[in-house]
């Protein structure tokens, strides 16, 4: 059972640990929020004082949390229920450069969770650039297969470059990423997870700034998304894929963010519509703040603040697990 209204949206803060903390001692794993409530409320995990990222996409009610060279946990935060996932090669590798004291040279990759839709299969995969860690590819693409509880190479790989700083998003049966710009040009690459192939879904008429923090993707209201930075403005493209077009629809204004935001390093990040239109916000710079604005009306308020820092995803509550 999936409940798909938008009241129903839970926003779940991962790894919340307190900002000034010079250690990470006390981690709290997840703690889920309704939207439009400043109450929170921790779930409880076995994983405490463990800092996770989380895959940005949540699918179907499922997480995925994972870190570089700790192995993976799907989570239902509904149901409490989670399944381990073993490292993959990627991770095996960064270990061992890890262990011969050299760093890896290179931003880390963020892994992908998303789902094949005509078979109702679930894939965390992970794509990364193959030549700073001593392969010949120019990326190497590993999926995971909850029925051997094994990774597997995909084969071929993408063959751009992907822009590493930024975590996949998942839209709509695939996976997509920035291709690296330094190739060229800005393109959005797709990883269809059913045939498992790859391609570039169309050239966008932006481009990735120097800074990769003043750009992110995103879903909103069933499409994929981008938002950048253009200072005094962050504007919203959507992308039509029918048309295989974008359109700027959101234009934010950073001067009236600034009162509770303070700084614009980062580009907020869009993490869902509500109701009428209305687009909730958070900002990575400043802990954990949620601001809803209304465009109509060009508001922002502030509805939730915490003094941590951590990830945050929308998702819906449901009873699914994976055998």
């Amino acid at each position: 059972m999936i409940r798909r209204q938008t009241q129903d949206l839970d926003v779940l803060l991962v790894s919340m640990v307190d900002a000034s903390a010079r250690d990470l001692t006390n981690v709290e794993a997840l703690r889920t929020l309704v939207v439009g409530s400043s109450v929170s409320v921790k779930i409880q995990t076995p994983w405490e004082n463990t800092l996770y990222q989380v895959c940005r996409s949540s699918c179907d009610g499922l997480i995925c949390l994972y870190g570089i060279y700790n192995s993976g946990i799907v989570v239902n935060p509904t149901t409490r229920w989670h399944r381990a996932i073993p490292l993959s090669n990627y991770q095996l590798i960064s270990n061992e450069i890890r262990k011969r004291d050299r760093d890896l040279g290179h931003t880390f990759p963020g892994l992908g969770f998303g789902k094949d839709k005509l078979r109702s299969i679930y894939k965390p995969v992970w794509l990364y650039n193959s030549l700073e860690l001593g392969l010949d590819e120019a990326t190497t693409c590993e999926v995971f297969d909850f029925s051997t509880n094994a990774w597997r190479k995909v084969i071929p790989a993408s063959p751009c470059r992907v822009l590493a700083f930024h975590d996949p998003i998942y839209f709509d049966g695939s996976l997509h990423w920035f291709t690296d710009p330094y190739e060229g040009e800005t393109n959005v690459l797709s990883l269809d997870l059913h045939t498992e192939t790859f391609q570039v879904i169309c050239k966008a008429p932006f481009v990735v700034p120097d800074s990769p923090t003043e750009i992110n993707m995103c879903t909103l209201n069933n499409c994929l998304c981008v938002s950048l930075m253009d200072w005094p403005e962050q504007k919203i493209w959507s992308f039509n894929a029918e048309e295989e077009t974008w359109q700027v629809i959101y234009s934010i204004d950073l001067v009236r963010t600034f009162e509770w935001f303070r700084l614009h390093m980062f580009a907020l990040t869009p993490l869902a519509v509500l109701g009428k239109n209305k687009l909730l916000l958070n900002n990575l710079e400043r802990g954990i703040q949620l601001v809803i604005h209304d465009p109509r009306a060009g508001s922002y308020d502030l509805v939730f603040n915490a003094k941590a820092s951590g990830y945050t995803l929308c998702y819906f509550q449901s009873l699914i697990s994976i055998l």
